[in-house]
């Protein structure tokens, strides 16, 4: 079995304010087969600077309750040294989330290459913001022609 290329992201929320604006985002590629969930998991710094990971399953209620919808075959992949490096990031008083996901529809096109005798040599995400600028600069260009 093909698997897509495999991602991950971390979300800061400076005072601890996760509201879970964007789960229903995440549900919809989940449920879409765009992404399959590996692992999710959070760290939590309080005012103290003191630093707690949890798991999904470790969450209270009210918060986990916000990720029922979502499935995904959630942990083992994070190191705790995986998690120390993003905790030396996270102020005091704050929390993030670390998202681990599989690409699933690119794991066929993955498979392609295999079966081709392809072998990826390099593979690079484009900051958004990067490409927002380059688009705008191409369309003053445009508009100046």
């Amino acid at each position: 079995m093909a698997v897509g290329p495999v991602e991950y992201l971390v979300v800061a929320f400076p005072g601890s304010r996760f509201r879970g604006d964007l789960l229903p985002e995440l549900k919809k590629l989940v449920d879409g087969g765009i992404v399959r969930i590996l692992d999710l998991t959070f760290v939590k710094r309080d005012d103290e600077g003191a630093v707690r990971f949890l798991e999904l399953d470790s969450l209270d209620a009210d918060e986990a309750a916000m990720f029922a919808d979502i499935d995904g075959e959630v942990g083992g992949l994070l190191s705790e040294e995986d998690l120390a490096l993003v905790a030396e990031e996270i102020p005091a008083g704050s929390s993030a989330a670390l998202l681990v996901w599989e690409n699933t529809w690119a794991a066929p096109i993955t498979g392609a290459i295999r079966a081709a005798g392809g072998v990826l040599v390099a593979h690079e995400r484009v900051p958004e913001v990067l490409v927002e600028l380059d688009l705008q600069a191409i369309a003053r260009e445009g508009a100046l022609s």
